[in-house]
């Protein structure tokens, strides 16, 4: 009798967790349309008749309708359960079991190539039931993308590989194009935001090490906003963002996913998100992506489009190309 994985839906359930009887409505910067359009439909088509994980579904993005009906997706690797448990995440935690799809690296490169995406990103579910933490199967589906279709970019946002370096190497030499590793927060709300497993200084380790093993590679981080920091703390983190190296850095506003997830403190108005992107792009960093429904993913591509000049050496060739679009 085979055993089946066990999971919590939505990734945690707290039996003392308070329904909001007067939730106050959210600023009118932060509706979104409802997903539809031809494109969309195609796009939702493909990723279900291959049996694909995105996190544009897994974690509720709020932006899936604008970039699904623009045929692009970000792609979530070895399945749906995560073996963490962020408090600021929906997607379902559990015990995988050591399960993993080998062909999962050949159906989303068909998929990248049937859908003609010129930037792909791959993120995944953490995996410690995994020694390596899932980085050969993450360095695989990297190389096949790049075999079946090898003017595509790809953006590698991987787990922290419990900062095995050795892991991190295998995924920034199977291809990538930008290396990610999301440091989500500040450091005083790293825990209770983030899972125990997870750390500040961890992160920012293997973005470190990720920028000087490859200077050729863009690293990149993502930064929630509206968990209870201070504008001192966010400036804070940005400067240790900046010394570990990170070229591309995005804020979002942090939005919660159920009754059982992290409350929303505050909502952080555009005007705030365009004043840190202006601080940011003075401190250094090649381009701050920031907006209220900004989210790690969100118009990646547009780091090449918008700096001329500022491609690694061996993606300059593709610098002219102006039949891509931003997502």
């Amino acid at each position: 009798m085979t055993t089946e994985p066990r999971f919590v839906k939505n990734g945690i359930y707290r039996k003392d967790a308070v329904k909001e009887k007067h939730r106050e409505p959210k600023p009118a910067w932060l509706k979104v349309s409802i997903p539809t359009g031809e494109v969309f439909g195609e796009v939702r088509k493909i990723v279900k008749e291959h049996k694909l994980h995105t996190v544009c579904e897994e974690a509720m993005c709020p932006n899936i309708a604008e970039c699904w009906s623009r045929g692009t997706a970000t792609f979530m690797l070895m399945g749906h359960i995560c073996t963490r448990a962020c408090r600021f995440c929906a997607v379902d935690t559990g015990n995988p079991m050591g399960r993993l799809d080998v062909t999962e690296p050949y159906s989303v490169a068909e998929s990248v190539q049937l859908m003609s995406l010129r930037y792909v990103v791959l993120t995944s579910v953490d995996r410690d039931d995994l020694p390596d933490g899932g980085a050969y199967h993450f360095a695989r589906t990297v190389e096949q993308i790049k075999k079946t279709s090898p003017e595509t970019r790809v953006e590698a946002l991987t787990p922290d590989f419990g900062g095995n370096t050795h892991c991190v190497d295998l995924v920034l030499n199977a291809g990538v194009d930008v290396y990610a590793q999301n440091l989500e927060t500040v450091r005083r709300l790293t825990h209770p935001v983030r899972d125990i497993r997870a750390s500040y200084d961890g992160t920012l380790a293997v973005l470190a090490h990720a920028k000087a093993a490859r200077p050729d590679v863009y690293t990149k981080t993502s930064i929630m906003l509206g968990l209870g920091e201070t504008h001192e703390e966010i400036l804070e983190a940005m400067r240790d963002c900046r010394a570990a190296g990170v070229d591309v850095l995005t804020f979002g506003q942090y939005l919660r996913p159920t009754e059982h997830h992290l409350k929303v403190e505050r909502y952080v108005t555009p005007e705030e998100f365009a004043q840190l992107r202006e601080i940011g792009l003075q401190m250094g960093f090649v381009e701050v992506v920031s907006g209220p429904l900004v989210r790690s993913s969100y118009k990646a591509e547009q780091l090449f489009m918008d700096k001329p000049g500022s491609f690694p050496e061996h993606l300059a060739h593709l610098e002219q190309d102006s039949s891509l679009s931003l997502i």
